[in-house]
Parts: C-alpha cells; sequence; structure tokens
C-alpha cells in the first residue's frame, strides 16, 4: 500500500501525464491547420504545471516517495518550473515556423513536448537508476520524434538516424555503468549506493570502471567533447523547432542526472570523477570555441557554442570537493547551477529570433542571411545582440555573470591547476567572443539581402521581447536567482 506522501511528491508529473493524454485525445477534434485549441490548451496545462513546481518548490520541503525512487525538493521543483516555462516559450516561438512547415497535419508537436517534459521530470526527480533512465529513455525517445516531424525533408530525416543511433549508444554507456554500479553495491538507490561507497568496503577498481561509463553516457547528454559530433548535425539538420527543444529545456534535467548521479550517489568518488569532468571540460572549451569560428551556418555555429558553454558548466562541478572537503560545494555547484538557467534562458531567444526569421519555403539559417537585420527590425536585431553578447559574456549580460560566478568557484579552491583551468577558460571566452561579435557585425554594418520586413504575431513578439530583457535584466540584478540556486543547493547537500 503506498501511502499519500508519495503521490504527493510526484502530484505534478501526475497532472503532466493526464492533461498530455487530454491534448492527444481533444486535437482529433481540431480543425483549425495551425491547431489554436491544442495551442491554448497545451500552454494551459503547462501554465498549471509551472505553478505547482514554483509552489512546492517554495514550500521547501524535501519528501521522498516510492520506496525512496523520487524525491521532490527545492532544487529539482525549480528545475522543473524553468523546464516547464522554456517547452512553453519554445512551443510559443514554433508554432508560426511549425504551421508552414507543413509539421502541425496532427498535433504531435505539442504531444511529443509533452510526453518530453514528463521525461525531464522523471530525470531531475529520480533517486533511482531504473527511474533516471526511464525518465531518460522517455525525453530521447520523444526528442527523435520531433527531430524527424517534417517527413519529407531528407536533412531532418538523416539528422533524426545520426541522433538516434548515437543516443542508442550513449544510453548503452549509461545502462552498462549502471549495471556495473548496481553489482558493485547492491543498490538501485542513490542514496543506498552513496552509503555503501563511503564504507570503503566495495572494491575501488570496480567502482572507477562503473563510473567513467556512467561520466561517458552524460557526457554525450550534455554534448561535451569527445561525445560532441552529434550536436552540430543534429542541430543544423532538425527543424529548428525540433533544435530548440533539444537544445533548451532538457540541459536543465541533463544538469539535475549530473547532481543526482554525481553528487548525491557518488560524492565519496569526486577525486576521480572531477578529473574526468575536467578534462571534458578542456576539450569541450577548446574544441567548441575553435571550430565555431569556421561555422557560416547560424545553427551550427550555436552548437558548437552550446559545446563550449556545456565545458563552462562542467567546471562548475570540477571544484566541489578539495581534499576530500566538501566547504566549497555548494559554491561550485549552484554556479553550475545558475550558469544552466542563464544559458537556457538566452538560448531560447536566440532560435526564437532564428525561426521568426524563417519564412516559408527559406530558412534564415546562414550568418549572411541576418545582413542588415538592423535597418529591417531593430527590435529583433537587439534582441539577438543581447544573446550573442550574454553568450560572449559581455556586461552586463547575464551570461557574464554566470561565466564569473563559475570562475569564482575555480579561483575559490585556491589550488594551482584550478586557478589555472580558470585562466584557460577565459582565454577561450575571448576567442568565442570573435564568432558571436561577427554576427553582431553582419547584423548592424551589412547591406540587407532582402527588403522583407520581419513580422509576427503578438504572442511571439510579447515572449521574445520579454525574454531578450531578461537576458539583460538578469546580469544587472542577478542576486535573486543566484540566491534560489544557491539555497536550492544547501538544501540539496544538507539531506
Amino acid at each position: 500500500m503506498m501511502d499519500n506522501s508519495s503521490w504527493m511528491t510526484m502530484y505534478p508529473e501526475i497532472v503532466l501525464l493526464v492533461m498530455a493524454c487530454v491534448v492527444t485525445l481533444a486535437d482529433l477534434f481540431v480543425k483549425s491547420p495551425k491547431r489554436t485549441g491544442t495551442y491554448v490548451l497545451t500552454l494551459a496545462s503547462l501554465g498549471g504545471v509551472a505553478l505547482l513546481h514554483a509552489f512546492y518548490a517554495d514550500a521547501g520541503q524535501t519528501l521522498y516517495g516510492f520506496g525512496r525512487m523520487v524525491v521532490s525538493d527545492p532544487m529539482g521543483h525549480w528545475l522543473k518550473c524553468f523546464a516547464t516555462i522554456a517547452v512553453m516559450v519554445t512551443l510559443v516561438y514554433s508554432r508560426p515556423y511549425a504551421a508552414d512547415r507543413d509539421m502541425m497535419r496532427g498535433g504531435e508537436i505539442f504531444s511529443l513536448s509533452l510526453f518530453a517534459l514528463l521525461g525531464m521530470s522523471m530525470m531531475i526527480s529520480g533517486q533511482n537508476f531504473i527511474v533516471i533512465y526511464l525518465g531518460l529513455e522517455l525525453l530521447t525517445l520523444s526528442s527523435y520524434a520531433l527531430v524527424a516531424l517534417r517527413r519529407d525533408h531528407t536533412q531532418a530525416t538523416e539528422a533524426a538516424m545520426k541522433y538516434f543511433v548515437l543516443g542508442a549508444m550513449a544510453s548503452g554507456f549509461l545502462l552498462y555503468g549502471m549495471s556495473m554500479m548496481y553489482g558493485a553495491t547492491g543498490s538501485l538507490e542513490l542514496s543506498a549506493v552513496l552509503k555503501a561507497i563511503a564504507s570503503g568496503q566495495v572494491n575501488h577498481q570496480v567502482l572507477v570502471f562503473g563510473l567513467v561509463f556512467i561520466v561517458a553516457g552524460l557526457a554525450f547528454k550534455i554534448g561535451a567533447v569527445p561525445f560532441h559530433m552529434w550536436i552540430p548535425d543534429v542541430y543544423q539538420g532538425a527543424p529548428t523547432a525540433a533544435t530548440l527543444m533539444i537544445g533548451g529545456a532538457p540541459k536543465l534535467a541533463a544538469f539535475a542526472i549530473l547532481v543526482r548521479l554525481l553528487v548525491e550517489g557518488m560524492l565519496p568518488l569526486a577525486f576521480d570523477w572531477q578529473q574526468m569532468l575536467a578534462l571534458l571540460a578542456i576539450g569541450s572549451l577548446l574544441i567548441g570555441n575553435l571550430a565555431a569560428i569556421a561555422q557560416t551556418n547560424l545553427k551550427r555555429m550555436l552548437a558548437y557554442s552550446t559545446i563550449s558553454q556545456m565545458g563552462f558548466v562542467l567546471l562548475g562541478f570540477v571544484a566541489g570537493v578539495i581534499n576530500g572537503e566538501t566547504t566549497l560545494a555548494a559554491n561550485a555547484y549552484s554556479s553550475a547551477m545558475f550558469y544552466m538557467v542563464s544559458y537556457v534562458l538566452t538560448t531560447l531567444a536566440a532560435f526564437g529570433i532564428i525561426m521568426l526569421l524563417a519564412r516559408q519555403g527559406f530558412e534564415s539559417e546562414e550568418i549572411t542571411d541576418l545582413a542588415g537585420l538592423n535597418q529591417r527590425s531593430p527590435l529583433y536585431a537587439g534582441v539577438m545582440a543581447i544573446c550573442l553578447f550574454s553568450m560572449a559574456g559581455i556586461p552586463p549580460m547575464v551570461g557574464f555573470y554566470a561565466k564569473l560566478s563559475v570562475l569564482q568557484s575555480l579561483v575559490a579552491s585556491g589550488q594551482a591547476f584550478y586557478i589555472g583551468l580558470a585562466i584557460f577558460a577565459v582565454i577561450m571566452s575571448l576567442i568565442g567572443a570573435f564568432y558571436y561579435l561577427r554576427v553582431v557585425k553582419v547584423m548592424y554594418f551589412d547591406e540587407p539581402v532582402t527588403a522583407t520586413t520581419v513580422s509576427a504575431s503578438l504572442d511571439v513578439r510579447l515572449v521574445l521581447s520579454t525574454n531578450g530583457l531578461l537576458v539583460l535584466l538578469l546580469g544587472i540584478f542577478p542576486g535573486a536567482l543566484m540566491a534560489l540556486c544557491a539555497d536550492s543547493i544547501v538544501r540539496m547537500l544538507a539531506v
């Protein structure tokens, strides 16, 4: 018999599952080619779920349910709240784009997005290897279908195939690593795994071997070097609506499973996994920034930019445990969380602009397609410039403060290696600034290639303007979001 508290831990997920089914069935009766009824119902459902998560997060309680298989804690609920809002924003930007490309014959884009979000929520809540893996598979299977949603488009089909094959391999890595951990510790539950590792009774070589496979699987999911090659191909080949769906909200879930598996489940092995993450971060920063310089396709450039941004997130995990001491852990992990939230916020607006500039029969994907955007639409050129400045880490955008907080967590360790990592990251950011500023130069100083004015519906204009404004305001006033991240991580570590 399951007690009521178990159901309470998953109440927002139950609401989301029910509404995903309702949206799927309701769409059968919607006749509008733009699926207006389905769109409104989906946004209303997501708004309700986001409010539920915010209410739970604000309550500040940590509850375990279903035999400690899931956890309801402030960090999880804030990440789920942000992920839900990110999916809402993605759907607002995607609807005109998808309608023009015959991706709305059925309401699959809405149903698949809701089921993908459900997978993210399970990943974020998981306290058991099986729950985390099931959430991951629900997200990735929905993502494969979203990438292949343009059935008659060869590039999208090719991208979906690459994503599927490489995704299956990464899932295999993760599952193999988890099975080795289970074999070594005798438990699937993260708290029991932590106790078994801390006891020192388990063969360290077996643990490290399993850890290598788990880190490899996680590195693929966030797109870190050398598990990154799917990102440029999938970002470029997928319809931009699907690119944003896999490049936005799922990054928050990927951050959550990094925390759940490595921090909550394997903190005594921090010495081992911090070295692995440091190598992944160095490779991601180096290859991500250098490869992005050579790109002429904007989506492909942003894909390599994502790889370098994930390198920064990994740096936040590197300096949490120093000589077995966890005094800097809260500072390090909260800086990584702040970085991931600010990155997703910026990515939403950048891809929103790319979708806005696309029109029927034409994808605005090349950097040259943005030529003279300021003359055609100063507002959208301004929003795109804010996003690019933020990604480059130029003040006063939120990306600057995010980079600064990660660098500060490295320097606070006082270790020569970590200070060296911080210096390397700064040099890579300076290189990265070149390809971001090149796009700004094209928008503001090049002659327009077309006289077509940029038009958008009221909902898209409103959300895009708010999105761009938040990137700027959270950089000027980062305190509230930083405090929220810090409080969530402190509560998670205290359990």
